[in-house]
Formats: structure tokens, C-alpha cells, sequence
């Protein structure tokens, strides 16, 4: 089911706009129909059957259309779509967001989980590494684990190595 929705991601938002009529809202209903389908016992089955689109079209009218849905219901509360204004000012000024770092960092985490479920002595240093991602105080978790701070030093450093490592042979460069 997942490898349709990815597949027709686009064209499944198309149809929204269409369904929608280029309303703001069309984006909302095609993310709350998605949620719909994939929650369906029989999403699957419409998958299999190739009636998967007309089933979430029918989603989207419905949502969109119905003062009784549940769309309806939870987005827009009897009416009320909650938007900023037009003249609505941030106060916050933009942040560039990284792209390449959030990339890096679910390969990262991904390796913390294959070391995890690999050997105990992986599974340790995996979740020390973790931890001392969450505070970088080796005495914190000395007194959190009651662990030596020196044992934790070196099951960190050799998480890291072992990070270092699976990512170069990724072929992939990046300082911990």
C-alpha cells in the first residue's frame, strides 16, 4: 500500500486540486485522505483490486464537501479554517533548514539501530552514544547509568569509530 501512495503521491494531490477547486485547503484533504486510506482495513484490497484512486477520491469529495465529516469536524470546526492572515509578519527571521545534515543524520541513526539489534557490546555503546548525544557530560551519566565515566568515554569513542567507519565505507563524509 505504501509503495502506491508513494508512486501516486502526485497525482493523488492533482486530483485534491481538482476536487478542491485550487481551494488552499487541498493539500490538508489529500494528506487527511492518504491518513484515511492507510488506516483502512481494506486498503490493501483496493490496492489489489486497482480501485484504490476512485476510493480516495471519494474521500476527498466527501471530506471537502461535507459540512458532517470528519474532516470537517476536526480541521475545520464547524466552518472556522484557521489560517494567518495575509499581513501576517514572522517574528522569527527565516532559517535556512540543512537538508544534507537532516539527511545525515537518519543514516546515523539508522546505523544506531543496526548496531543496536548486532551484539550486546554494539547495543551498549549504541545506547551510551545516544545518550551522550543527549548531554555530552560524561560524569551525568556516570551517575545516571552507574557506569565508570571512563567506560562510558570508551564506548562512545568506539560508537563513533564504528559511525565513522560504516559511513566512509557508505562512501559518505562526515565529522562526528
Amino acid at each position: 500500500m505504501n509503495n502506491f501512495l508513494t508512486k501516486n503521491y502526485d497525482e493523488i494531490i492533482l486530483m485534491s486540486k481538482k476536487i478542491c477547486k485550487s481551494s488552499p485547503e487541498s493539500e490538508d484533504v489529500a494528506h487527511f485522505a492518504i491518513a484515511q486510506f492507510m488506516e483502512h482495513e481494506r486498503g490493501q484490497e483496493l490496492v489489489d483490486s486497482n480501485r484504490a484512486m476512485n476510493f480516495l477520491s471519494g474521500i476527498m469529495w466527501r471530506s471537502f464537501n461535507s459540512s458532517t465529516s470528519q474532516y470537517h469536524t476536526l480541521y475545520r470546526q464547524k466552518g472556522r479554517v484557521h489560517m494567518f492572515p495575509d499581513n501576517h509578519q514572522h517574528l522569527e527571521p527565516d532559517i535556512d533548514y540543512n537538508h544534507d545534515q537532516d539527511k545525515m543524520i537518519e543514516v546515523i541513526q539508522g546505523i544506531l539501530e543496526d548496531m543496536s539489534a548486532d551484539t550486546k557490546e554494539q547495543w551498549f555503546r549504541a545506547c551510551l552514544f545516544q545518550m551522550y548525544v543527549d548531554n555530552p557530560n560524561y560524569s551525568d551519566i556516570a551517575r545516571i547509568v552507574n557506569i565508570p565515566r571512563t567506560s562510558i568515554r570508551r564506548a562512545v569513542d568506539e560508537a563513533k569509530e564504528h559511525i565513522r567507519l560504516t559511513l566512509k565505507n557508505m562512501n559518505l563524509d562526515y565529522e562526528l
